[in-house]
């Protein structure tokens, strides 16, 4: 089965205030020995999955670049990227290859290096098209630089966009909100991400939020109720625009579902490089797959930090089909669990649905288990049921 590959650039302009992920401003002084490693590791794949004990495939059908901003890049570090993954992998011509991009970082020269690089889908973090909200989170772009870009990338020819929305953003409404969703449907964008600010100690918009302060707009952030109202408000106007929801987060005009984040979903093998890069690959008969990461820390990774790993055994393997499975509006195929898995180890799970299902968490239609609407609101919870005592598989959240 042919890889996904992500490749993790976590540099920024500035540090979102609500971010949490394992991205910051670092001097450009890194960048270059950044992207040497980077490089390095992606020649010694092949190396690495032997002493790991998993599969190695060299054929790829989807390349994600996320962060951070991988556009901060110079367009030398960023052909090498792509000239090194073309070294060592079969990149298959129907290839989704995306790049993340901050609004107002695509030059016209940037924008050519994409093109020869194969790149066809961009994924634009917009998250409010009302300047005022997007602003008191520290991003730099305004509307009109957000439409500005779509244009002369479509011009470029490359027409797959995802545009990324939160809800619950400080000083949001539910009018402007809505005008957010109008301008994302007349953009013509074929791709949506929405997700509800996380309220947590890893950013700080979250840590102020918790401590009940006023920094970085924290007071002016919309209830949990209305963020949930908010975030049902989008599935229902994006369905209605013809941008249908296919997993708990993700939205998509016919055809233009991300074939990268499939594979996290549907538990195919994929391989990252850089900064809080995850992987699975399959493992030798008795364990179904192996999952290891690189650390989160630019200073830990460049200084070669061993990789963190896990063997996901069969349990875990079915643990995972669960609660991956149900992100997906198509739900999960119970009798395709039971034919993988067999027969006593789907019935485990038989309670379970049944209790979810009588509290409107889930909806059954014969062999098809599927979130409701309610459910996806609540769904780490509904997830934590489908687990013993392993984690929640940590996948990289892209759009």
């Amino acid at each position: 089965m042919p890889l996904g590959l992500y490749l993790s650039v976590p540099f920024c302009r500035t540090k979102c205030s609500y971010c949490n992920f394992a991205s910051d401003v670092f001097s450009k002084a890194a960048f270059q020995r950044y992207v040497e490693r980077v490089c390095a590791d992606i020649q010694a794949a092949a190396g690495t999955a032997e002493v790991l004990g998993v599969h190695f495939e060299p054929e790829v059908d989807s390349i994600y670049l996320g962060g951070g901003t991988p556009t901060l890049l110079d367009r030398p570090q960023l052909e090498r990227l792509f000239a090194s993954v073309r070294q060592v992998f079969a990149v298959l011509a129907s290839a989704e290859i995306t790049v993340e991009c901050a609004p107002g970082t695509l030059t016209d020269p940037l924008i050519e290096t994409l093109q020869r690089s194969g790149v066809n889908r961009v994924s634009l973090g917009i998250q409010s098209f009302v300047d005022k909200e997007a602003a008191s989170v520290g991003r730099l772009h305004k509307r009109a630089t957000v439409l500005e870009d779509m244009a002369r990338l479509r011009a470029a020819g490359i027409a797959n966009i995802n545009v990324d929305l939160i809800a619950g953003l400080p000083h949001q409404t539910t009018q402007s909100w809505a005008f957010s969703l109008q301008e994302t449907s007349e953009s013509g964008a074929p791709h949506v991400s929405v997700y509800m600010l996380e309220v947590d100690e890893d950013s700080r918009l979250g840590r102020e939020l918790i401590a009940g302060g006023t920094k970085y707009h924290a007071h002016f952030v919309p209830n949990e109720e209305i963020t949930a109202d908010l975030y049902e408000m989008a599935c229902e106007k994006l369905n209605a625009a013809g941008i249908a929801q296919y997993e708990i987060s993700n939205f998509a005009r016919q055809g233009f579902e991300s074939r990268h984040n499939l594979k996290y979903w549907t538990r195919q093998p994929y391989l990252g490089f850089g900064v809080d890069a995850h992987s699975m690959l399959e493992a030798p008969p008795g364990n179904y797959a192996v999952r290891f990461s690189t650390s989160d820390s630019l200073e830990e990774y460049l200084a070669a930090a061993p990789l963190k790993r896990c063997y996901v055994d069969r349990q875990a393997a079915l643990e995972e089909t669960f609660f991956l499975g149900l992100r997906l509006n198509r739900g999960l195929d119970l009798q395709a669990v039971s034919a993988k898995f067999g027969q006593e180890a789907a019935a485990q799970f038989s309670d379970t649905i049944a209790d979810l299902v009588s509290t409107s968490l889930l909806a059954r239609h014969g062999c098809v288990i599927r979130l409701t609407s309610r459910g996806r609101l609540l769904s780490n919870e509904v997830f934590e049921r489908f687990l013993g005592n392993a984690e929640l598989a940590k996948n990289p959240s892209v759009g």
